[in-house]
């Protein structure tokens, strides 16, 4: 599949959040397939492939160098589930989502020659605590702080959109990887036999492994039809109980030693009931429709790729 308006080996993409996790395997990718890779940093530019930009005043780079895009894709975001969501770390959340998103946004809209595409990361945190409702992309939002901020933080790319650009939203779960994220503190302790269900366990998850994020992110930037909302996610959600048993199994190690919601709220406050004991059981209906191929689908074959690549 070729990008829109371009044989793939002629395209240009813009890429934020290069440096993270997805974002590395993503720009391997892209240029794996003869796509040319310009990365937004936050330091000086290391060389010709590296445009700086500061979101938080406005400044990007200046417009000349953003034409002839093909498409961007925005990853950035702090942390969600690092630390507990002070004030503070809540206005970090929003800027490095809202003010981002909403700053590249207008941006590529003010372009004399603006980008087919916009793929600006979300996430599944956008239905907030739903028990055990499978939740496709037509259901509507939760409630609480961090569905609340999934919404603004689609809405940013509004400025894009009322420019004809199209946009898709991409609803990551839990990326599971060798290089990182959540596997990157977990694995450790689990692999000490100090992993355990958080809670009462029973709340869902939903989590993809690494090769189809980065799939299912090309995905979205290549197929026309797509726009609005797509969740990256893989097609069998867990219970955090049969997630921690999974990982337990792949290191080898028994996880048995719960942490009790009480402590966890104690530790974390309200990022505990919103992010380590929500219940998300997402789907990706919009992928399968699509026609989409899940290389990792079950958490033992994620678990092993990202465990023992």
């Amino acid at each position: 599949m070729s990008l829109e308006g371009s044989h793939t080996r002629n395209g240009k993409v813009l890429l934020s959040g290069a440096s993270g996790m997805l974002g590395v395997a993503l720009s391997k990718a892209l240029k794996q397939q003869g796509i040319h890779v310009l990365r937004l940093v936050r330091h000086a530019p290391a060389g010709s492939d590296e445009l700086r930009w500061n979101p938080a005043k406005d400044e990007l780079p200046e417009s000349g160098k953003l034409e002839a895009l093909t498409a961007a894709i925005h990853l950035s975001g702090a942390n969600v589930a690092s630390q507990r969501w002070t004030p503070a770390y809540k206005r970090e959340m929003t800027e490095s989502r809202v003010t981002t998103t909403r700053v590249l946004a207008e941006a590529l809209a003010q372009l004399k020659n603006p980008p087919s595409a916009l793929v600006a990361a979300s996430a599944v945190g956008f239905y907030g605590d739903r028990g055990g409702q499978i939740l496709d992309e037509s259901a509507v939002q939760g409630t609480g702080y961090f569905p609340d901020l999934c919404a603004h933080w689609e809405a940013a790319t509004r400025p894009a959109e009322n420019a004809g650009i199209r946009v898709v939203h991409l609803r990551f779960a839990m990326v599971l990887g060798p290089d990182g994220g959540a596997l990157a503190k977990l694995a450790p302790m689990f692999r000490l036999g100090l992993g355990g269900p958080l809670g009462s366990g029973k709340q869902w998850m939903s989590w993809i492994s690494e090769a189809d994020a980065v799939a299912a992110t090309l995905l979205a930037l290549k197929h026309s039809g797509l726009s609005g909302p797509l969740n990256v996610v893989a097609p069998n959600p867990a219970t955090n109980a049969e997630f921690t048993r999974e990982l337990g199994r792949a290191v080898h190690r028994p996880a048995i030693l719960p942490a009790p919601a009480f402590a966890l709220r104690l530790a974390f406050g309200e990022m505990a009931d919103e992010a380590l004991l929500a219940s998300t059981r997402a789907v990706p209906k919009r992928l399968l429709d699509a026609g989409f191929q899940f290389t990792y689908p079950t958490l033992t074959q994620a678990f092993a790729a990202a465990l023992h690549p």
